[in-house]
Order: C-alpha cells, then sequence, then structure tokens
C-alpha cells in the first residue's frame, strides 16, 4: 500500500480553563502533525468549481454571490498545481457538479451506471400558504433579491467548469451522494479532501457533501488554500466564515491540509517510484 507522510492541521477542543474569564481561550486551538495517508484511499474532491461567466454578464449573480470573485482566483492559481500533483501521484479524483453542463460527459454517464437507481427522495411537508409567503419573503429580501433573481437563473443555464478544473479522463463525476458514494465504493476510498466552492456552504451541506459522506462513514477534510467560504457583511474584511468552517472541520470532519505540503509530499513520494 503506497502512503505519504503529510503535514496536517487539526484543532484541539479542550481544555476549558474556568480559572480564565472567557473558559474558552483555554483550548490548545490550531495544531499541526505529520499524519500517514494512504493514497490508494484517499481521494481528492472538487466540488462546484463553476464558471459563473463576468459581472458584464451576469451582475445579479455577482452580486449576491460575492465570493465568485476569490474563487476564480483560487481556480486560477492553486488548483492548476494541485490537481497536476494528485494527477501524477494517480490518487483518485473526483468531481462534484450540480446542474447541467456535464450530463453528456463519460465520467458523469458512468457514475450514473456504476451506482444504480436512485433512491426515493425523503418525504415533503405540506406548506400552508403563510409559509409559502415566508419563503418568498427571504428569497426578496434576504437571499438572493429579487432584482437579482432573472440573472441567477439565466446563469445556471450556461454554467460550465473552469478550465482549470475540467475533469480528464477516467475521473468520476457525481452530483450526489448516492453517485459519490458509488465512486468511493468502486475505488475503495475511505476519505476525502474536499476543494472547490464554498467551505461553509456547498461543500458542508450540498449533495456529496461533507455531511452526507460523512454519514456514509468517510472521513472527509479540506485543503485550506483550495477554498473560500461564503462571508457576510461583518466577516468578508478578514474571511472570518471561512476560519470558523475550517475549524468545524478540523473538530468534527478530518483535517485541514496546506496545499504546499499536500504536493509536497506527493512530490516526494512521486519521485521515489
Amino acid at each position: 500500500m503506497k502512503t505519504i507522510q503529510v503535514p496536517a492541521n487539526y484543532y484541539q477542543q479542550f481544555d476549558a480553563d474556568y480559572s480564565l474569564e472567557v473558559p474558552a481561550e483555554g483550548y490548545g486551538g490550531w495544531q499541526k502533525t505529520e499524519i500517514e495517508l494512504a493514497l490508494e484511499h484517499t481521494a481528492v474532491v472538487v466540488m462546484h468549481a463553476w464558471d459563473c461567466g463576468t459581472y458584464e454578464d451576469y451582475p445579479g449573480s455577482w452580486r449576491a454571490v460575492e465570493y465568485i470573485p476569490r474563487s476564480y482566483e483560487i481556480c486560477r492559481t492553486v488548483f492548476p498545481p494541485l490537481l497536476a500533483a494528485v494527477r501524477a501521484a494517480r490518487m483518485p479524483l473526483f468531481h462534484v457538479v450540480a446542474g447541467a453542463y456535464y450530463q453528456d460527459l463519460p465520467g458523469y454517464r458512468q457514475t450514473v451506471e456504476l451506482a444504480g437507481p436512485e433512491p426515493e427522495p425523503p418525504g415533503q411537508i405540506e406548506r400552508d400558504p403563510l409559509v409559502e409567503e415566508l419563503w418568498h419573503f427571504k428569497s426578496d429580501r434576504s437571499y438572493m433579491g429579487a432584482h437579482n433573481r432573472p440573472d441567477i437563473e439565466r446563469g445556471r443555464k450556461t454554467r460550465d467548469f473552469p478550465d482549470e478544473a475540467r475533469p480528464q479522463k477516467g475521473e468520476g463525476i457525481a452530483e450526489n451522494a448516492h453517485q459519490l458514494f458509488a465512486l468511493c465504493r468502486e475505488a475503495g476510498v475511505n476519505h476525502l479532501i474536499y476543494a472547490g466552492f464554498a467551505i461553509n456552504w456547498c461543500i458542508l451541506m450540498s449533495p456529496g457533501g461533507m455531511l452526507d459522506m460523512s454519514r456514509r462513514g468517510l472521513m472527509c477534510s479540506a485543503f485550506r488554500q483550495a477554498t473560500t467560504a461564503v462571508e457576510n457583511k461583518e466577516t468578508a474584511r478578514s474571511e472570518l466564515a471561512k476560519e470558523v468552517a475550517l475549524w468545524r472541520v478540523a473538530v468534527h470532519f478530518g483535517f485541514v491540509f496546506d496545499v504546499d505540503d499536500f504536493i509536497a509530499a506527493l512530490s516526494r513520494t512521486n519521485s521515489t517510484d
């Protein structure tokens, strides 16, 4: 079994010190250690890496999703060396998608065949007229804004992979947990390391994200530099939402890896082959 030694970040969520004004300030906090990963049982997952068009084309999308420029910069600068190293090491590399831009690709059609019939969706509670009004209120006044909706809906129809994250031959493409689990089971993967967008939103909650896959027994980790978060007015300047999300990954789901450390570990392994 081929393994690598790689530095990994974890969070020491103990011990609260009740002699302090704020007991949580006694926690050990972020720590770093070298761990061993089995390459054949570990997959990199690129989730919801999208070309969403330009501001000029879809201003409503950009007004509601402020992380688009950061995601583009990560795709441009972080993805190429990371994915090149993963492919050179012949690690499993999966893509989690949403929409309709991938449905004719061989990697997706093969995944659908491999996964088999979809399970029955969960039942839905009946909505009364008042709660329907509340959902409309949230859509208009909280997220995404009524004036932005036409651009967002139009942009979804033209969404595509960015060139830097386009799947290559033999890489599995999944749109939900059922399909991603089938890819993991076939490949013998039990640890997923996520890159993509966004760490506190889709990667956490969307189909095929960490909540889904951890419930199926997989360890779920993330690359710090290969993701960003949905930020709000109060957090965006210092990207505090990203920091909280990475803390949550490190405490509950798995580890947080620095991209340069991971590439260096793969390079050392490749040089000995």
